[in-house]
């Protein structure tokens, strides 16, 4: 049990979160494997199955119909919305449902750019993964748009370094809350606040890795927009994005003409995967039950502390045995506001050289550039090894993977 100064007890039994996440008990050469790729999605509890399955079994319908199959695909779509705008400190009518965070990304931006003209600008931060940079450049270079670029330091962002590229013709800045690479988490309240003191922009946030790390609130980030992915925090591939009610009317939807011309729906193009948004509000159900709480926010936000508390002692242990090892390099802050997500080189080896000698004994992780293209190009890299802890990963987790790249030397 964690518990925090002045806040109701928060629940952080290992034991029992593991015992709920089925694909722990995978096995590998006869050891049980050990997955340290979150970043790049994580498992999913037994509620969440049990939801999509569930939905199947039970018969759902499409919308507009008076059948109770179809009024049932309502309910799940509207159970989801409330679920995420708990999770995102946002309206239920300001959540649309996408394949993924770069569909969101790539359909807004092309929305975005419409109302662009040649000469504005748009900001970048090289700290950020692909996806909030690639759809950007696509509709920044086809209007004639020109791209700002914030570079990263220290492996920090510092809210500070926006105040040089921001003008009267920046139309747009995209920032990461953290990085999918380097661990950091950036302080988006210090960003939006610079932003609305020296420009008109809009702010698009990336949350994905944030989601399963730290508590959102777009409210309190003063944000426009706002996606993540709910693969990343113990749900189904699908993604939620968060839009100001004002700009989900007024920017233009690519729809159907047949698809709603108010709120979120006219977002949400063709039919939805009713199973997987189903899914969503069983994994944020899942989150809310790490933390105390009169209703479902306060208990995310109490669940958050816990999950954070948690993965910090696991994120110092890590760096404090990793220290010792000569043959690897951490590439990322060992110190200060982070997440437990570590890009690292071994010495003599390729990235995929220690993502296969770590496979090969049951250990999971990721290599290469996980989309943090721009990342790995500031750092002079074109891969590294990925290793990230989340809630269910234990210290013995911990231990295991040190040994295992002592051995690598």
């Amino acid at each position: 049990m964690v518990r925090g100064e002045g806040l109701p007890s928060l629940h952080m039994d290992t034991d029992h979160i593991r015992s709920q996440f089925p694909a722990l008990e995978r096995t590998h050469h006869g050891r049980q494997v050990m997955y340290f790729d979150g970043a790049a999605g994580t498992q999913a509890p037994t509620a969440v199955i049990d939801a999509i399955s569930n939905t199947l079994r039970a018969g759902i319908s499409n919308h507009g119909e008076p059948a109770a199959s179809s009024r049932f695909s309502d309910a799940i779509v509207m159970d989801a919305r409330s679920a995420v705008a708990d999770l995102y400190n946002a309206s239920p009518d300001e959540i649309v449902f996408a394949q993924n965070m770069t569909s969101h990304t790539f359909a807004l931006s092309r929305a975005l750019a419409t109302t662009w003209t040649e000469g504005d600008e748009i900001v970048l931060t090289r700290m950020d993964h692909d996806a909030n940079i690639a759809p950007w450049l696509r509709v920044a270079d086809e209007r004639g748009v020109t791209v700002r670029w914030v570079d990263f330091a220290d492996y920090r962002l510092d809210p500070d370094s926006f105040s040089a590229v921001l003008g009267p013709r920046t139309r747009l800045i995209a920032v990461t809350a953290a990085s999918n690479a380097l661990g950091t988490v950036v302080d988006i309240p210090a960003v939006a606040e610079r932003v609305r003191s020296l420009s008109p922009a809009l702010l698009f946030v990336d949350a994905v890795h944030c989601a399963p790390h730290r508590s959102i609130d777009v409210k309190a980030w003063d944000a426009d927009f706002l996606v993540a992915s709910a693969y990343k925090f113990y749900g189904p591939h699908i993604g939620a994005l968060y839009a100001r009610s004002e700009h989900l009317a007024a920017l233009p939807a690519y729809k159907v003409r047949p698809a709603p011309e108010t709120g979120p729906d006219r977002w949400e193009t063709g039919t939805q995967s009713f199973e997987t948004i189903a899914g969503v509000t069983a994994a944020i159900d899942y989150l809310a039950t790490l933390g105390d709480g009169e209703t479902r926010r306060e208990q995310l936000q109490n669940a958050y502390l816990a999950i954070g508390a948690h993965e910090q002692v696991l994120a110092d242990r890590f760096l404090a045995g990793v220290a010792e090892l000569e043959h690897v390099t951490v590439y990322g802050l060992t110190e200060g506001d982070r997440t437990s997500t570590f890009s690292i080189a071994v010495d003599g080896l390729t990235d995929e050289q220690v993502a296969v000698a770590l496979a090969d004994q049951g250990i999971f992780v990721s290599h290469g550039t996980y989309y943090a293209v721009e990342v790995l190009k500031s750092l002079g890299q074109t891969g590294l090894t990925r290793i990230g802890f989340v809630h269910y990963n234990t210290t013995d987790e911990v231990d295991a993977v040190l040994s295992a790249l002592d051995a690598l030397a």
